[in-house]
């Protein structure tokens, strides 16, 4: 055979992965859109976390330039009124401009965990359900070990231990939210990689760095966004339930958690609804807004889903 002839590896998986990108991004992305706007619940989610993320990212004006952590003495427990129009706390302070900026708590502790969360069930899932054999033992026997322990009770334990902080939070429920994320990534990856594409990558000689980064991660990103959705769900409670107990977020800032913490006692729920039904209301609407956007992305990614 000529120099000629012989097939140019390069070219092979450039031609590849061009008709892999035509298909997969010309149908299967604008197929999950079309089936994720028909989803009126996750439709409303998504204008409600937007709205509170425009709430959170704009804090200062949004909270009509009202500092959340300046006391007032002179105006505590004031009932809403022009002035404070979600009324004040036990030192004065404005309970709206709270709110606020407890969404940028909430919602940035949501989101960063869930930022560790899949790069760690990235790594570990994306290794084992490639290579496989005795690394994917190794692997799973290790994400079963960290799944034996009761992941709420080994999280309060180890802040408990640490100073409480807004960072330490985001890092122990991001260390120890991985395991199912990378068990949902493990088997796709299992799955991918005996599609024809990938067979055919390996044939034209595309080493393993670019079959799992050019033509299988892909096909795992509306499984790992869905598994996403769900834990920010979790984290943001955690992170609630945390401050609560007072080992979140800690005074001045406020949060969500902690307002509720400060609200728990017989005289405030029986006679100031201002300082813990917000809050509650809050946490409430959010989780199941990001709850709908899970089930729209899971029934738009749902591969046994008809087509309208």
């Amino acid at each position: 055979m000529s120099q000629s002839s012989r097939p140019d590896p390069k070219s092979a998986e450039l031609d590849l992965e061009l008709g892999v990108r035509k298909t997969r991004s010309g149908s299967t992305w604008a197929r999950l859109r079309r089936r994720f706007w028909r989803h009126k619940p996750a439709v409303a989610g998504i204008v409600v976390v937007s709205i509170l993320l425009v709430l959170a990212i704009f804090a200062p004006v949004s909270a009509l330039g009202v500092d959340p952590s300046e006391p007032n003495f002179g105006e505590i427990n004031n009932a809403p009124s022009a002035k404070h129009i979600l009324g004040t706390d036990g030192i004065g302070r404005d309970m709206w401009a709270r709110l606020v900026y407890g969404a940028r708590i909430s919602l940035s502790v949501g989101f960063v965990v869930v930022g560790i969360t899949i790069v760690i069930a990235v790594i570990i899932g994306g290794i084992s359900g490639y290579f496989g054999g005795a690394i994917d033992t190794i692997l799973q026997r290790f994400t079963e070990a960290v799944m034996l322990f009761p992941s709420f009770i080994l999280i309060i334990t180890v802040t408990a231990f640490l100073e409480p902080s807004i960072y330490n939070v985001m890092i122990v429920l991001g260390i120890f939210g991985w395991p199912g994320m990378s068990r949902v990534v493990r088997s796709m990856f299992l799955s991918l990689r005996e599609t024809d594409y990938v067979l055919a990558a390996r044939a034209v000689g595309v080493r393993w760095p670019g079959i799992v980064f050019r033509h299988i991660l892909p096909g795992t990103l509306a499984p790992i966004i869905v598994s996403g959705t769900l834990g920010l769900v979790g984290a943001i409670m955690t992170e609630a339930t945390l401050s609560f107990l007072g080992l979140g977020v800690q005074e001045p800032t406020p949060s969500w958690g902690s307002m509720l913490t400060h609200a728990m006692q017989l005289p405030v729920l029986r006679e100031m609804w201002w300082r813990w039904i917000p809050p509650a209301v809050l946490i409430f609407m959010t989780v199941l807004a990001v709850n709908f956007i899970g089930d729209g992305l899971r029934d738009a990614a749902d591969p046994m889903a008809i087509e309208r």
